[in-house]
């Protein structure tokens, strides 16, 4: 919608076509001409768009246009209140479109209570990833990290994967981390991303004295064998969707300790795959690593139990099935009230 983005050029190697509507600050007629002109030229079976933003553009840009089949995918919470003008034309966009594919059944809630999308029309297809990329954790992966990175090998290692901005609250993971160091357990920490925190994120382990266990990796394109090397997964976040951290963490079989925000418990089953904590609960995260920590026969449970889960929901082809499936799904039948609703 604004300019070539980051997978243009792989697509195109593929032999996709990507075109960009540059669009600029404020509504752009001008992009809804250029995506007009597009759809005209490719006449689409389906029109497919992601979020909230390109949907209301992609909608405008085919009004008099016949296209069989117009789904949108919401990939967050919404992270802007719902009552902004964004979300109130993309409420408009909804009346002209067949279905809105949310990445969690907690989306799928709080979109349809709201009253943004009808229930009818709102579906749940979760996001999946390339398993074969991902090998289960091993000690002798761990082994490797621990020696490359200088950690103790004898101490567990938790990790974790994510860009460093408030929303991730990583320093409630090095505060808890500190508080097993208390408890007298020998722990490690590995992070993987880089972002606005980063500084900050380094001087709190200054500050808690933990430098000799935590190492900040930056951005990496090795994440699929980091995550092999740890012990168990960390996320401690404020606010999530649908965290495709913690699906590539479960297809590497690992333990999950996650906060109970947006779809974590639909991917992390407490007691079966990892365990699901309050939000911004130092304590209980505390409590949760030094569980895993002591029973070593618990983190090979929820090791398996998580495998387990991302072969059977957590696949690319799950989730390719599942657009397919809904690409030759049936209308739903029209209600004639819905433009007063949205009006009321």
């Amino acid at each position: 919608l604004w300019r070539r983005g980051a997978l243009a050029e792989f697509a195109q190697s593929r032999g996709l076509s990507v075109q960009s509507c540059d669009k600029t600050n404020g509504f752009d007629w001008q992009a809804v001409k250029r995506l007009r002109t597009e759809v005209k030229q490719f006449k689409p079976q389906v029109m497919h768009t992601h979020n909230y933003m390109a949907h209301y553009y992609a909608v405008a840009s085919k009004l008099g246009l016949r296209i069989p089949m117009i789904i949108n995918t919401r990939h967050s919470m919404g992270a802007k209140a719902l009552s902004d003008r964004g979300e109130r034309l993309y409420q408009l966009a909804m009346l002209g479109t067949d279905y809105s594919a949310m990445v969690c059944e907690a989306a799928r809630a709080r979109f349809v209570e709201h009253g943004s999308v009808r229930a009818d029309k709102a579906v749940v297809v979760r996001n999946g990833v390339e398993l074969s990329r991902f090998e289960m954790r091993s000690d002798a992966a761990r082994a490797r990290i621990c020696a490359q990175l200088g950690l103790n090998p004898s101490a567990i290692v938790f990790g974790s994967v994510g860009r460093r901005t408030p929303v991730k609250c990583q320093t409630l993971m090095l505060q808890a981390l500190k508080q097993v160091h208390r408890a007298g357990v020998p722990a490690s920490f590995a992070l993987a991303g880089d972002g606005e925190l980063r500084s900050a994120l380094e001087a709190e382990t200054r500050l808690l004295q933990l430098e000799d266990s935590v190492r900040f990796l930056g951005a990496r394109s090795d994440v699929p064998a980091i995550l092999q090397s740890l012990d168990v997964f960390l996320l401690s976040s404020r606010s999530e969707g649908y965290s495709l951290a913690l699906v590539e963490a479960s297809a590497s079989g690992l333990p999950i300790i996650a906060t109970n925000v947006g779809g974590n418990a639909e991917i992390v089953q407490n007691g079966v795959t990892g365990m699901v904590i309050d939000s911004q609960n130092v304590d209980a995260l505390a409590g949760a690593m030094l569980l895993m920590a002591k029973q070593p026969d618990l983190r090979k449970n929820l090791s398996q139990g998580a495998r387990d889960w991302a072969l059977q929901v957590g696949s690319l082809e799950a989730m390719v099935n599942s657009y397919e499936g809904l690409y030759q799904r049936r209308k739903p039948a029209p209600l004639t009230n819905q433009v007063s609703q949205l009006s009321a």
